[in-house]
């Protein structure tokens, strides 16, 4: 669990919308009437309920529609994030101030052009481990998107043991199913994007999930997922990660079922059952079963979560949309949790690599030699979570005959190279939101420089301009090629610059790996380099 608590610290429109009162900024959506605020020429709206509150016998339940309200609803400051473990300690995700949390928490916020009409749609996926997070934090805050004509919609949806936790007696009282709440919110806001976009200016035909980390991946299950599917059109993934996924309710690769994790923490918290659970405060709820190892991941049901990522996207049963995914040369600098400790010098790891890696160790040792070690096993563990993801997405919606795209964020500043977290993950959020003055009081201070702003102006072009028409362009910056063409990547570095081929053979020796894990029945996930059990044979 604390290798989770780190990473987190760390359908209708109806034609006629319209805005009935520009001086207040009030939208008559199907859901009912709010009352924004404007920001030059973006109109913005916080904290409008997407679904009725989670609480007391709704807790573990499906979100349920929200009926039309009567009043103008107030949509003037952030809705409070989801219950989470509180964090302790100093990280470079820190937040100025704790974030207010509430079981009450299903909320999304909106940033419109004012001129907009059927304007593209993006629709931002926290991350945060699935344990942690929330729309309302400022990196997050998305009026320089919205500057380039698209709608924007941040979303919170439930997160740790209250978003994820299965349980038998939950399954009984819902069809045998489950678990998967947190996923099933997301599901539940873009439904309700369908609905109502139109009326702040959006184009519900058009709409792009995007999410980095935890949020990334919420952007593959949601690929897989058939009751999401129809519900966005292309796809945005920055430092994704398609490890291993639990089942409902049999154990697979080694990992406890999603109902066993269940029973286990109802036994730590010594609740006999639901209505004890039901009944108990959230947050003490919520910290004990941190305490108690739960962690939060969807689970293949049947029904949300069919099957394993990897399997979905193999037979090509995800959906068939445009994708920009990538990550970053430095993810694992600022989540050492997840790499194994080096060891006293280069011949053991060598020999431990040999040991473990057995057929592919040559190949190995080529991508992550021995002679950088402690640089080696940092690149190890970011490639097998979220390189070979990246490249994954981008090779098997090719292969499908979508359009697909391929980053790697590359980008350093003095304040961020000094401190030893070049690219760290996240790193590149500021710059696509350009909020790169409103980081955390840990994160490295980015410089008011123009290199800076170019680079983020850049990003914003082409995350923007993707979310419109499925191609990243940006003004004044080299033309972004599609992965098919020569298996380029954009290499945003000092700045953007197409490269073919840039990311070599990581892609082969990870799915190899990960083909010989799937056939031997091995969990796949940060078990790699030293700590990686010994590859099977070749069959």
């Amino acid at each position: 669990m604390k290798l989770l608590l780190t990473l987190a610290a760390l359908l209708a429109t109806p034609a006629t919308a319209q805005v009935i009162n520009a001086t207040a900024q009030v939208i008559d959506a199907p859901a009912g009437q709010v009352s924004g605020t404007t920001d030059g020429d973006i109109r913005v709206f916080k904290g409008i309920p997407y679904a009725l509150p989670p609480v007391g016998p709704r807790r573990w339940q499906a979100p349920a529609p929200m009926p039309r309200w009567q009043d103008v609803r107030r949509a003037t400051d952030y809705g409070p994030a989801c219950i989470q473990p509180v964090v302790k300690g100093p990280s470079v995700y820190a937040a100025p101030a704790p974030l207010p949390t509430s079981e009450d928490c299903l909320s999304l916020n909106v940033w419109s052009p004012k001129t907009a009409r059927k304007a593209p749609v993006m629709v931002w996926i926290h991350g945060g481990a699935l344990l942690t997070g929330s729309s309302r934090e400022e990196l997050y805050d998305a009026r320089r998107l919205a500057t380039r004509g698209v709608v924007v919609v941040s979303i919170n949806y439930r997160v740790g043991a209250l978003g994820f936790m299965a349980h038998p007696a939950l399954s009984a009282e819902n069809n045998g199913l489950s678990g998967n709440y947190g996923l099933l919110d997301q599901i539940a806001a873009l439904r309700w994007i369908k609905a109502n976009v139109a009326s702040f200016g959006g184009d519900p035909a058009n709409v792009t999930i995007a999410g980095e980390s935890a949020g990334a991946l919420s952007v593959a299950y949601l690929m897989t997922a058939p009751p999401a599917r129809g519900l966005f059109h292309k796809a945005i993934a920055q430092s994704a990660y398609t490890i291993t996924t639990p089942a409902l309710k049999t154990s697979v690769y080694g990992l406890p079922s999603g109902e066993a994790m269940g029973v286990a923490v109802a036994a730590a918290l010594k609740a006999p059952d639901l209505a004890t659970l039901r009944a108990m405060d959230a947050q003490k709820l919520t910290e004990g079963a941190a305490a108690a190892g739960f962690q939060p991941w969807g689970l293949i049901d049947g029904v949300t979560l069919p099957e394993q990522l990897v399997d979905a996207f193999d037979a090509g049963r995800q959906a068939r949309v445009p994708v920009l995914a990538g990550f970053n040369q430095g993810e694992i600098r600022s989540l050492r949790i997840l790499a194994p400790p080096a060891p006293a010098d280069a011949a053991t790891y060598e020999a431990a690599i040999r040991a473990r890696y057995g057929d592919l160790s040559a190949a190995f040792l080529q991508l992550y030699p021995a002679a950088s070690y402690r640089e080696s096993i940092l690149a190890t563990t970011r490639d097998a979570l979220y390189g070979w993801t990246s490249e994954r997405l981008a090779r098997r919606q090719a292969e499908r005959g979508q359009p697909s795209y391929l980053y790697l964020f590359d980008h350093g500043y003095p304040a961020m190279d000094e401190a030893g977290l070049h690219a760290f993950h996240a790193s590149e959020l500021p710059y696509m939101f350009g909020t790169l003055s409103r980081t955390g009081p840990y994160w490295p201070r980015i410089p008011a420089t123009a290199r800076e702003t170019a680079l983020s102006n850049a990003m914003i072009d082409y995350w923007t301009s993707f979310a419109a028409t499925g191609v990243p362009k940006a003004k004044g910056a080299p033309a972004w090629p599609a992965f098919r063409d020569a298996r380029t990547v954009m290499h945003f570095a000092d700045t953007p610059r197409a490269a073919p081929k840039l990311l070599g053979a990581m892609f082969d020796l990870n799915e190899e790996v990960v083909r010989r894990r799937r056939a031997a029945g091995i969990a796949w996930n940060w078990n790699v380099g030293l700590a990686a059990p010994v590859t099977p044979a070749p069959r």
